[in-house]
């Protein structure tokens, strides 16, 4: 768990400070398109290290496919950075997070029912609160969604 939080919480900071201190990126926001770009290349190689390193899959195959998602998801959204298209990174986050709950409900055979539900209300705060602050238009909202989802369900029948 401790190699979890350096590689997906502290480094990623870490590498934001340095960014920013190198003027590579202007805000916490990364409203431009080409300043995003570094960031996820960044995330990548740290998704990549940690499934090849600490989340392995004979150790707990249900997590190490959940951050192999992540990898996906963010390779997905670098290729759309290169096409020059955004998508929201708070939508990948949450969606990934409740389509992985989904199939864990279903891998476990448990009833996470208000789990997945207040997953789901999640995801509506979230998609709302990115449009009343004018940070994402719809488009991008839903290009988030598809990040997010795809690579988890890709990865369903893998674990499941």
């Amino acid at each position: 768990m401790i190699q979890i939080v350096i590689i997906t919480v502290l480094i990623p900071i870490s590498l934001f400070y340095l960014l920013l201190s190198l003027g590579k990126i202007d805000s916490i926001m990364i409203e431009e398109v080409a300043q995003r770009k570094i960031p996820i290349l960044l995330n990548c190689i740290l998704l990549f290290v940690l499934t090849q390193k600490s989340i392995t899959l004979d150790r707990i195959p249900e997590l190490y496919y959940y951050f192999l998602g992540g990898l996906l998801s963010s390779i997905l959204i670098f290729i759309l950075l290169i096409a020059r298209k955004k998508a929201s990174l708070h939508m990948v986050g949450i969606v990934a997070l409740t389509f992985f709950v989904i199939g864990l409900s279903q891998c476990v055979e448990i009833q996470m029912l208000y789990t997945i539900s207040t997953l789901i209300l999640l995801i509506g705060f979230v998609a709302s609160s990115r449009l009343v602050m004018k940070a994402h238009t719809f488009t991008e909202l839903i290009l988030g969604f598809i990040c997010g989802a795809l690579p988890q369900i890709i990865f369903w029948p893998l674990w499941l």
